[in-house]
């Protein structure tokens, strides 16, 4: 499908480099957890962590969602082999220290890919999910205002007649709406189509494509529906009230200001 006007293409560096100026949905969840929470990351008191599950996550999409060039681009698939063993160096040695400082792209270890190229062809051959991201745009970037609050997404993959498409990892794909709950997806989704919406001028389906992280790596695919997304906008709307009330009177609530009752 051709770009619409109202998606841009931007690295991800780009696109997290300017939350100090557009509110995106993980920093609403934040918001919707803990006002201090938020402020705090927001002025930079916390900063998220990288962890390496998450270099493989972001691995795992670009190869998933955009293929093997743009994957390529990004990530090296490579670990140093001491010359005596034949075996790769530890992590934790100089010699693969001095290597990885040498690489100009994010590594990726040969165990790693290969498990990144078992969760790529689960992907692939479950009809559903392959025929939502056979044509599409990987990664786009739509920015709006909603609720009188600049906004902005990163959708993993959007097509205009399927709308957007989100990839998520799981343990046990049995649980996975669980899952869903117990993570708020629906609140990301709301959010996504909600900011889509004002950019597009109309609301877009809203699917999750899950796969586990282990054997079988079965795949699923699932439809946000209608009235789960309205409701999460509805609450989604709320927050973003009680956000700019909180600016203006520059008070951030832990939420737990207030006793509480345990009634067993």
């Amino acid at each position: 499908m051709n770009k619409p006007d109202y998606i841009i293409i931007e690295p991800a560096d780009e696109y997290h480099g300017k939350r100090d100026r557009f509110l995106s949905s993980h920093a609403l969840a934040d918001f919707r957890r803990c006002p201090e929470l938020f402020h705090k990351k927001e002025n930079g008191d916390i900063i998220d962590e990288d962890r390496p599950a998450y270099v493989i996550g972001r691995a795992a999409h670009s190869l998933i969602l955009e293929g093997r060039d743009k994957f390529d681009a990004e990530y090296i698939v490579g670990e140093p082999v001491n010359p005596n063993t034949g075996k790769p160096y530890g992590k934790n040695t100089q010699a693969y220290q001095n290597w990885l400082e040498a690489q100009d792209k994010a590594v990726i270890s040969p165990v790693d890919f290969e498990f990144i190229q078992r969760l790529q062809t689960a992907v692939q051959l479950h009809n559903a999910a392959a025929g939502l991201l056979w044509d599409g745009i990987a990664e786009g970037v739509v920015r709006a205002e909603y609720c009188g609050v600049p906004c902005q997404i990163r959708m993993d993959f959007f097509h205009e007649s399927n709308g957007i498409i989100d990839l998520k990892t799981c343990d046990n794909l049995d649980y996975f709406e669980a899952d869903a709950r117990r993570f708020q997806y629906v609140y990301q989704a709301a959010f996504y189509r909600a900011v889509l919406r004002e950019a597009s001028g109309r609301n877009h389906p809203f699917y999750l494509i899950a796969v586990e992280k282990h054997e079988p790596f079965r795949c699923g695919v699932w439809r946000m529906s209608d009235e789960s997304l309205d409701l999460a906008k509805a609450e989604n709307t709320a927050a973003v009230g009680r956000l700019q009330k909180c600016r203006a009177e520059n008070l951030w609530p832990t939420g737990y200001e207030e006793i509480r009752i345990i009634d067993i």
